[in-house]
């Protein structure tokens, strides 16, 4: 299997090249072409466990509720073109098996069909943060595409980082987060427009994203013209 991302930048996108036997995941309705002899299987199981339920908590995870499956229907090679719905950069990571990828809400976009793809409750903090309740928790070996709004950002931590909540792409499961303000008190912070940030503690890698689709999403609505 090959994974080539194209278009780097606002408008980027994963054109996934599988030989026959092989199999790639994704979120439903994130294809937007295939070869003649790639077949597509929508199911809302994922490798392992899932169902119906699963795709309830995906739903509360800001996921689809469907995954999509392609794989070749002869013995030749086929490829699948593969984009986000907002606009940014797609990114690859490498799981290797020794920890687990969380991803936040809407920023898994596919993955090889080894890897275990789940849903992580992360408690009642997730009411609070304006994130949902879920995480998506990828483990296994394989290669993971996740995708942002604007520019993803890779990030070491080795002690602590702060993060603004809707700025979160995917992390490491070796970084433990915790609720904060950003400012000196909840009313600065309010005041101030920050709001709520995550801070991280540990050893691992977070990927984060230059803009907030939230907040792009509340600056455009009053703009647009009223429904009719």
């Amino acid at each position: 299997m090959d994974i080539q991302i194209r278009d780097r930048g606002a408008f980027s996108s994963a054109l996934v090249r599988l030989l026959p036997g092989e199999q790639f995941v994704s979120e439903a309705g994130a294809m937007f072409r295939a070869s003649s002899n790639i077949e597509v299987d929508v199911t809302a199981r994922s490798r392992g466990k899932g169902g119906i339920l699963g795709g309830l908590k995906r739903l509360l995870a800001a996921e689809n509720f469907f995954f999509s499956t392609y794989a070749c229907n002869d013995d030749q090679s086929g490829e699948v073109g593969l984009a986000p719905s907002l606009q940014g950069e797609v990114k690859i990571i490498e799981c290797d098996g020794e920890r687990s990828w969380i991803c936040a809400g809407g920023s898994y976009l596919g993955s090889t069909a080894d890897l275990q793809v789940d849903t992580k409750f992360q408690g009642l903090k997730g009411m609070f943060t304006g994130e949902s309740m879920f995480f998506m928790n990828v483990s296994g070996t394989g290669q993971l595409l996740v995708n942002a709004f604007g520019r993803i950002n890779e990030l070491e931590v080795d002690g602590g980082l702060t993060v603004d909540t809707g700025h979160v792409v995917a992390f490491e499961d070796t970084l433990s987060y915790q609720l904060s303000k950003a400012g000196g008190s909840w009313i600065q912070s309010w005041l101030a427009g920050e709001g709520i940030v995550l801070k991280f503690s540990g050893r691992g890698r977070i990927f984060v994203q230059s803009h907030n689709a939230s907040e792009f999403g509340g600056a455009l609505g009053p703009l647009l013209p009223p429904r009719k």
